[in-house]
């Protein structure tokens, strides 16, 4: 079974703010950086957000920044990504992942080891 879960994707009108969690349940990455990718029907994988193994570096795709939001509660193994003023173009399957790297920079899909099986997330205009 997957070791990290994601929760929180839902339907949502064009404009409102969504919050999806990712729980890392078994603490395996708690030294690991932790990204946010979505993939959209038709498209490749696309580099959301990341951040750094003790939740202070953080790093954002063009289309999440200044609306996103990305952190990370280390106690309870969990990180977040708070959503704001959505658009039917963030319509995707949402998946977090975690890279070995502990810096928070790593952008590209190869740099992550382990992936959750994604929520569904569906803006209406």
């Amino acid at each position: 079974q997957a070791l990290l879960l994601e929760s929180g994707g839902g339907k949502v009108q064009a404009g409102d703010s969504l919050t999806l969690s990712c729980t890392d349940s078994r603490g395996t990455f708690n030294s690991y950086s932790i990204g946010w990718f979505r993939q959209a029907p038709g498209k490749e994988r696309e580099f959301v957000a990341t951040v750094s193994w003790r939740g202070i570096d953080t790093s954002y795709g063009d289309s999440a920044k200044g609306r996103f939001t990305i952190s990370r509660d280390r106690a309870n193994h969990t990180t977040y990504l708070q959503m704001n003023s959505l658009k039917s173009e963030d319509t995707a399957v949402y998946y977090c992942a975690a890279s070995y790297y502990s810096d928070g920079i790593r952008v590209s899909a190869e740099d992550y080891v382990a992936w959750g099986q994604g929520t569904q997330v569906t803006v209406s205009s």
